[in-house]
């Protein structure tokens, strides 16, 4: 569908919050270019795209928001004219938020560090761990390459879908640990929101509270992020960490500028260091790239230049992009569930903002 059309202001407004602003202009960013883009949103050639935001040289310098059709967790809200205040489904950029809580919860000493075996924090479910499970560590979870038995690969709408059926549990953390091991932890990665279902309960465990109560803490507060919302369980008190954080696309970027700057917010360290670059650091190849601790790496390249990308993704083309080396991150949000269909999502948004730069 076609978008409502918004006029990109010629520089993003100083909230305060912050969030330093600058101008495409001033950062050497070909404007007729990022023009182009705004245009083909509103046109539809990039479908349903509801938020796009360009922070580069450490400032705010594009930030756009369009109308489309959207949704709450599945829940169908119709089209909203979106803007700046709104919250957006992330979906499961929330396990990139879940893997910064771990790294949080090792520096502050309650985890030991990332080579403990998982069974240590389920006493509960001790008859659940036999063989192979007893070998799995919390490094296994955060690289999803804990060996269960799972697929996410058929539709989210489907109850075929081994996170639907979490989802759906009267316990998803007995769900996750019943299912049967096809390979030795370590071995092969495979997409599993179980696992940051399972990251989230031992952060609970060790703290005593829960993940979004963690993450308010420790990340959101120092963030100055005061509006968010996590979904919870249907009929529970338990946030769904895989998927269910709701954030406006300004607080994505505080969030993303946490990674850019090796976990520094305004001088202060709310992430470690070295958790950042160990989670921005390829662990474990998936078919098309290499995984980190709940982030994505993958090459595009732009007029045969090749670009490293490093991304917090999440369904319907919610998207966190990171370029260290350049300065940048995009981010995107979007109405686009469950369609991984779509040729021109928002990577391509991404190869199209690569042009706009002078780069040799």
């Amino acid at each position: 569908m076609k978008s409502t059309f918004f006029k990109p202001k010629n520089r993003p407004e100083d909230l305060n919050d912050g969030i330093k602003t600058s101008t495409l202009k001033k950062e050497g960013i070909d404007e007729a270019i990022i023009n182009k883009i705004v245009a083909a949103i509103n046109s539809g050639f990039y479908p349903n795209i509801h938020s796009l935001l360009i922070y580069k040289n450490e400032k705010l310098v594009f930030e756009n928001y369009f109308s489309g059709k959207d949704e709450v967790w599945g829940q169908d809200l119709g089209v909203i004219s979106h803007n700046e205040p709104d919250l957006h489904d992330v979906r499961s950029i929330s396990k990139s938020v879940v893997s910064a809580c771990v790294g949080i919860a090792i520096n502050n000493g309650l985890i030991k560090d990332i080579s403990q075996p998982i069974y240590l924090f389920f006493e509960e479910y001790q008859n659940l761990f036999e063989g192979l499970k007893k070998e799995i560590t919390i490094k296994h979870l955060l690289t999803m390459s804990a060996g269960f038995e799972w697929d996410e690969s058929t539709s989210y709408e489907s109850t075929e879908n081994s996170k639907i059926q979490m989802n759906l549990s009267p316990d998803p953390i007995a769900f996750v640990l019943a299912r049967p091991m096809v390979m030795a932890p370590g071995k092969i990665w495979e997409y599993n929101g179980g696992a940051t279902q399972l990251l989230a309960a031992i952060i609970q465990k060790v703290s005593g509270k829960k993940i979004n109560e963690f993450a308010n803490e420790f990340i959101f507060k120092p963030l100055g992020i005061h509006t968010y919302n996590w979904i919870c369980f249907v009929g529970t008190t338990d946030p769904a960490a895989a998927s269910g954080l709701r954030l406006r696309s300004r607080d994505i970027l505080k969030f993303a500028i946490l990674y850019l700057k090796e976990g520094k917010w305004k001088g202060v360290q709310v992430i470690p260091k070295t958790w950042i670059v160990e989670s921005l650091t390829p662990q474990i190849e998936y078919p098309e790239g290499s995984y980190g601790y709940k982030f994505w790496m993958w090459d595009n390249e732009v007029k045969k230049q090749i670009f490293p990308v490093i991304a917090a993704v999440g369904n319907g083309d919610q998207r966190i992009y990171l370029d260290p080396k350049n300065d940048l991150i995009v981010v995107c949000t979007a109405g686009n569930y469950n369609n991984s269909s779509i040729r021109n999502n928002s990577n391509q948004i991404l190869k199209k903002i690569y042009s706009a730069f002078p780069f040799n």
